[in-house]
C-alpha cells in the first residue's frame, strides 16, 4: 500500500503545481493590453492639499497638435462623432453646454486645462471622455476647439469677474 500511497501523492503534487503555475501565467496576461498613448502625468492644483506640506511632482501637459490644421480636422471629425454637438452646438457654438468659442471659461481655456475636462470630465454633465478616446484623441479636440474662431457677437457674460 505505501507505494501506491506515494505515487497518489506525487500525482496530485503535481496536479497542484500544474494548476499554480497555470495561475500564474494567467496572471501575467490577464490585465488589458497597454494602449498605444500613454496616460497623462499626473497635474499639480493649487487646491490640492499636500500632506506635510510637501506636494508630489506635478507634470505638464502640451498639445503636441497645437496650431495643426490637419489634427484640427480630425478634432472636428470626433466632435460630431462623439456627439459633443449635441451639447456644444455645432461647431461648439452652445446649446445645452457652453459655447467653446468665445474664450469664455469656467475651468480655464489653456490647452492643458481644456484637455483635463475632456480627459477627466467636470460636475453636472460633462463626462470623462479620455477612457473612450486616449490622450491622443482628446488632444484632437483640443486643437479643434482652439482653432474654432472667436464669434463676432458675444451674448453672454464671461465668468471671470471684472
Amino acid at each position: 500500500m505505501r507505494p501506491m500511497y506515494r505515487e497518489r501523492v506525487a500525482t496530485l503534487t503535481v496536479a497542484v503545481l500544474s494548476c499554480v503555475m497555470l495561475a500564474a501565467c494567467e496572471r501575467q496576461h490577464a490585465g488589458p493590453a497597454p494602449q498605444g498613448d500613454s496616460a497623462p502625468p499626473a497635474i499639480r492644483y493649487e487646491a490640492h492639499l499636500a500632506a506635510g506640506g510637501l506636494a508630489p511632482v506635478g507634470g505638464a501637459l502640451r498639445n503636441p497638435h497645437a496650431g495643426d490644421p490637419a489634427a484640427a480636422k480630425n478634432g472636428q471629425q470626433l466632435f460630431t462623432a462623439m456627439n459633443c454637438d449635441g451639447c456644444h452646438g455645432g461647431a461648439g457654438a452652445g446649446w445645452v453646454g457652453p459655447r467653446l468659442s468665445d474664450g469664455r471659461w469656467r475651468y480655464g481655456g489653456a490647452d492643458d486645462e481644456i484637455f483635463n475636462s475632456i480627459y477627466y470630465g467636470r460636475p453636472r454633465g460633462m463626462p470623462a471622455f479620455g477612457g473612450a478616446l486616449g490622450a491622443e484623441g482628446v488632444w484632437a479636440l483640443v486643437t479643434y476647439i482652439q482653432s474654432l474662431p472667436v464669434p463676432s457677437d458675444l451674448a453672454t457674460q464671461s465668468w471671470e469677474k471684472p
